[in-house]
């Protein structure tokens, strides 16, 4: 079908739009809404956010605002916006259990598998294609996580679901547990409704449980606080006041969803891409704190855990074994890093011995 040149919805697409969301399922994708390009009240809310600093060192957040609050930048003669989810919650997973042992690291459930990155990035680029050979002479621009995009503010436009008071995106009937992926496009499909809902109520109970309270006010995020942003975004050493609250978390944090009544409803994901790799499930942490640089290259490749680099990774485990039960095994790991080359694992591991009384 040629492509039209007419910019509002053309009730023509229709069965375009239907064969697209048909075949987002075939790729593995949860769901599949399209909207329009207008994301100005979100781009309002970035700058506010950005004004009170909550973006930590994230300088690129700030760098790129601009490109955020006009998508058509990116994609010249863009009209809509695809928005894709993908489920990635392993099933049967004893999430609360790993987490409330404290000799076992706790690693968030989205990074136990492949990068997500280069699942939807692959399968975006399909669904891109499938479209172009639907409408000749479409052009259009995959992104998961690789350009400045307001992905949550699109999704809410597109009804995916609501931002909730922990920022994270939620669906009524998926809960939170999904990664969410864009199509950027020329093409006029007709729109989906947006999710004008909030359903969070009340409810504080991810305001409340946050371990480092890095939520000031609902819906906005303080990244300096965030355990997330500290053991992975954060190259720099971890504030002592957050080290304690930091738990047995050493890569990510999910708190505020795991405490999310809506998470009861969420979809576990069947795609063998995300399950679990190398038992990071359910390691402990003395053993993850003895990998040579080489072991966590091997074992960390294709994951998302790479982001944090092997210092990253040290000085997160080194802080989880401060907080973990002084028994010999994890005194005599502790030790063995005691003179590693990175001052920045040093300073971690002098203040993990510290805790267990060990100063010398």
């Amino acid at each position: 079908m040629p492509k039209t040149s007419i910019e509002s919805d053309n009730p023509l697409l229709t069965p375009v739009k239907t064969a697209l969301v048909e075949e987002s399922q075939r790729l593995g994708f949860a769901d599949c809404r399209v909207t329009g390009l207008d994301i100005q009240q979100h781009g309002k809310a970035l700058d506010r956010w950005l004004a009170l600093k909550y973006q930590a060192d994230m300088s690129y957040m700030s760098r790129h605002r601009d490109l955020r609050q006009a998508p058509e930048q990116l994609v010249p003669g863009a009209l809509r916006c695809v928005s894709v989810r993908m489920n990635y919650w392993p099933p049967e997973d004893p999430t609360r259990e790993r987490l409330e042992n404290p000799e076992t690291a706790y690693i968030s459930r989205y990074a136990l598998g492949r990068d997500y990155h280069k699942v939807m990035r692959k399968r975006l680029g399909n669904l891109g294609k499938f479209l172009q050979r639907k409408l000749e002479g479409t052009q259009f621009r995959a992104f998961v996580d690789s350009a400045p995009v307001l992905e949550r503010g699109f999704a809410r436009e597109a009804g995916l679901g609501w931002i909730g008071k922990n920022t994270m995106l939620i669906h009524p009937r998926a809960g939170s547990y999904f990664f969410l992926g864009e199509i950027l496009t020329d093409a006029p499909l007709p729109v989906d409704d947006g999710f004008t809902d909030q359903h969070c109520g009340s409810c504080r109970a991810c305001l409340d449980l946050c371990p480092t309270d890095a939520f000031p006010e609902p819906h906005v995020l303080d990244a300096n606080r965030c355990i997330s942003y500290l053991t992975i975004e954060n190259r720099g050493p971890i504030p002592e006041a957050f080290r304690k609250p930091m738990g047995n978390r050493v890569f990510g944090c999910d708190d505020c969803q795991l405490v999310c009544p809506w998470n009861k409803f969420a979809q576990f994901s069947q795609e063998a891409d995300f399950k679990p790799r190398h038992q990071l499930d359910n390691s402990r942490l003395s053993e993850l704190f003895l990998w040579t640089e080489a072991q966590f290259l091997e074992r960390t490749e294709g994951s998302p855990i790479r982001r944090t680099g092997y210092e990253g990774w040290l000085r997160n485990l080194a802080v989880g074994l401060g907080n973990a039960p002084g028994t010999p095994e994890v005194i005599s790991a502790l030790k063995s890093r005691r003179k590693h080359p990175s001052q920045l694992v040093r300073i971690h591991v002098r203040w993990a011995l510290k805790q267990h009384g060990c100063e010398h």
